[in-house]
């Protein structure tokens, strides 16, 4: 119980940072869908170009961080030695990078399709370079069990970023994407030299030996966070691509704009994340393990159907964070949502191949899912439009959640409460149906109303089964029984 208190309150602070921040961000989209008209295109290049940069990220970063969290733990290894280790191999992706990027930015851009942009190139590798420098530090922060600083340092990049982005389309009037590409540089080199100060407390040194060790171990992490993150952005590099429409750009920044509202789910999982690797690494050792991850299994899902039925049933607000003119995407949402709590559940399971270092499993699940993925884009996009995205996200991530649980319990069984966990499913699904099933025609507050009511008929069956307010801190006390 110690542990899953202490789970409870470095998510919320790691959540507090992400889902915080991410709000504020979400001011940006109906800064950029107002200012930057839907026939432009622009949105569309941004989300684009944050598609590549974030494919990039994972390259560069080459699995190390959780390298890091699974050396780092091991009792016959320094932890300033596995991150400077790990550090000098990030390093040196990223020098290379660059370099390739500057030497040969006409034929790149030629290839992606900005051959008059070459500025958006070098300013988003750019990005991308420092992100990658950023990633173990921050990793370390968590190792370190620091997540004031972390979420601190992650907040500071977003006020700066919502400053500067203020400043540039509301008050000086500008329209261009350039601009938000120029910020994000700008505001990523400010946090890289907060890092400075702790860079120097560390004492470097570099291993050989533990290097190849760490390459056999990062390698498969590599390949499976590339299939991942493909999960999430190949839909968005695809669709400009193979779209049979004149206005692609335009048609991937109505999709982009949306999928904003569903990242709700990704917040949640990123903070949960953020939280439970270091904990699962150090818990692995303890007699009661698998029975910690069995709970933290369920009480994820629980908390994750939790929030989509918020988001669906509070839309009518929610679709007010986009412009008018990008809300027809907004059908999207549900389905995004559903394979965001499916990458969630995914990435709990993929702690039994972590563990037993056979990480080559998770690169087969992901590659698997990628393959359903990008299928179903380059084949049903030209006739289906965004639609052909969202479902190919929500197919590509079934299939790597039901490899990585079958496949694992054969290797590394773990006890789920299926049968808890799929109640709350059919609930969550009875509930959501009964949302959609409202008539449009109704006035907005009374949909609402009808909706808060169900979203506190969901609570309640949490509360009555699984979290009794005499468990909950501070008021727990209160409704203890005497």
């Amino acid at each position: 119980m110690a542990n899953l208190k202490s789970l409870a309150k470095d998510t919320a602070i790691y959540g507090l940072s992400s889902i915080v921040g991410r709000f504020l961000n979400y001011l940006l989209v109906p800064l950029y869908t107002h200012y930057m008209p839907k026939d432009s295109g622009d949105y569309g290049v941004s989300v684009n170009m944050y598609a590549y940069t974030a494919l990039a990220l994972v390259i560069l970063t080459f699995g190390m961080e959780t390298t890091l969290f699974r050396f780092a733990n091991k009792e016959e290894e320094t932890p300033d030695t596995v991150f400077s280790t790990a550090f000098a191999v990030i390093a040196v992706l990223c020098i290379l990078f660059f370099g390739g990027i500057f030497g040969f930015i006409t034929p790149i851009c030629d290839a992606l399709g900005y051959s008059n942009h070459h500025e958006y190139i070098l300013m988003m590798a750019g990005v991308v370079v420092l992100d990658a420098l950023q990633a173990l530090p921050f990793s370390y922060l968590r190792y370190k069990k620091r997540p004031i600083k972390f979420a601190s340092l992650k907040m500071l990049f977003i006020f700066f970023n919502i400053i500067l982005n203020v400043l540039y389309f509301m008050i000086l009037g500008k329209t261009e994407v350039f601009y938000v590409f120029c910020i994000n540089l700008w505001c990523t080199g400010l946090i890289t030299f907060f890092f400075i100060p702790d860079l120097f407390k560390i004492k470097w040194s570099f291993d050989g030996t533990l290097l190849k060790r760490m390459l056999s171990y990062s390698w498969p992490i590599l390949v499976l966070g590339i299939a991942g993150i493909l999960n999430q952005t190949a839909d968005k590099i695809i669709f400009p691509l193979v779209c049979s429409e004149s206005d692609a750009q335009a048609q991937l920044g109505v999709y982009g704009a949306c999928v904003k509202i569903a990242m709700i789910m990704a917040m949640i999982t990123q903070a949960f994340r953020y939280a439970y690797e270091p904990i699962v690494f150090a818990k692995n050792k303890d007699k009661d393990s698998k029975e910690y991850y069995a709970v933290a299994m369920k009480y994820f899902i629980i908390f994750t159907l939790l929030a989509f039925l918020c988001v669906m049933g509070y839309m009518d607000i929610l679709q007010n964070i986009i412009g008018k003119e990008y809300r027809e995407g907004l059908v999207t949402v549900p389905i995004v949502m559903a394979a965001e709590i499916m990458m969630g559940i995914y990435f709990n399971l993929s702690f039994w191949y972590k563990l037993i270092d056979k990480t080559i499993w998770g690169a087969w699940f992901s590659l698997a899912g990628c393959a359903v993925l990008i299928a179903i884009n380059i084949i049903f996009i030209p006739k289906y439009g965004y639609m052909a995205c969202a479902w190919g996200g929500f197919a590509g991530y079934a299939t790597s959640m039901i490899l990585s649980y079958f496949v694992g319990q054969h290797y590394n069984a773990i006890k789920y409460p299926l049968k808890s966990i799929f109640i709350y499913v059919l609930v969550a699904g009875l509930f959501y149906t009964a949302m959609e099933l409202l008539p449009d025609e109704w006035p907005v507050a009374a949909r609402i109303g009808i909706n808060t009511v169900v979203i506190i008929l969901f609570i309640a069956h949490i509360i009555y089964h699984d979290l009794p307010l005499s468990s909950l801190p501070v008021i727990g006390k209160k409704f203890k029984k005497r």
